[in-house]
């Protein structure tokens, strides 16, 4: 086992070391980069004004109107870029099967976490049931925090468990996500969480439903603090619904 553990390691770090095309447009690079310059600049970055608390892109300085109506129930959330344009087609395609692009997200979005949760002790992925994980083939949330953690010597918290299957979200509304999702993450290993400041990792804050669910069974559990941090988030245009 621990020859092929090492085989491992030393094929991610050559992964890491060794790429020759943008993940984005498919040009060359030359100096490993995972998204080439051009593409970099062109992202929709989530710069400018933003909600104090769940960190999306809002019209005017202040917390959004649905924070004001319903905030998360994690201390802080932040996003590097807007579910929009290549960003939103980066997410979809790493959710999708492209496995390897872990490592352009990270990339891209690990400054981020660097100056904005500076007082994270430990990084949370958002659990997925067995049978999700087999149909999908890996938990993008996990991967995110396992390279996270070798690039920010944090360690990965993976003591959350998801219960049972939940709807599919894609058309739910954040009042129909939080009764599909309630209740329906457990902390298996209580000692992992308990006094800690962590930090919840996944791929797209849309409503901000699942990363609150799983803070509240953090929080119960014992965790002292809890934030959230995603790749991309929606910007809400009807914080109240739609008509």
């Amino acid at each position: 086992m621990r020859f092929f553990k090492k085989i491992g390691e030393w094929v991610r770090r050559y992964d890491d070391a060794h790429n020759f095309t943008c993940d984005i447009c498919g040009r060359e690079v030359f100096a490993g980069e995972r998204v080439c310059a051009a593409c970099r600049k062109s992202l929709p970055w989530n710069g400018g004004a933003i909600c104090p608390l769940c960190g999306r892109r809002v019209k005017e300085e202040g917390v959004c109107l649905e924070c004001k109506q319903q905030p998360l129930s994690v201390e802080r959330a932040r996003s590097s870029l807007l579910y929009e344009g290549e960003a939103s087609r980066l997410i979809l395609r790493f959710k999708r099967g492209e496995k390897y692009l872990y490592r352009a997200v990270t990339e891209l979005c690990l400054s981020t976490i660097k100056e904005q949760f500076p007082e994270a002790e430990g990084l949370v992925p958002v659990p997925m049931t067995a049978r999700a994980k087999r149909k999908r083939g890996y938990n993008q949330s996990l991967l995110l925090c396992e390279e996270f953690s070798r690039k920010l010597s944090l360690p990965v918290v993976d003591a959350a468990e998801k219960r049972h299957e939940t709807k599919p979200q894609k058309t739910l509304g954040r009042r129909e996500r939080q009764e599909n999702l309630a209740g329906c993450f457990h902390v298996a290993d209580r000692a992992a969480v308990k006094g800690k400041a962590l930090l919840i990792v996944d791929d797209t804050l849309t409503t901000g439903a699942t990363v609150s669910e799983l803070s509240e069974a953090l929080k119960r559990a014992g965790a002292a603090r809890v934030f959230a941090f995603t790749a991309t988030s929606v910007e809400q245009k009807e914080p109240f619904g739609k008509r």
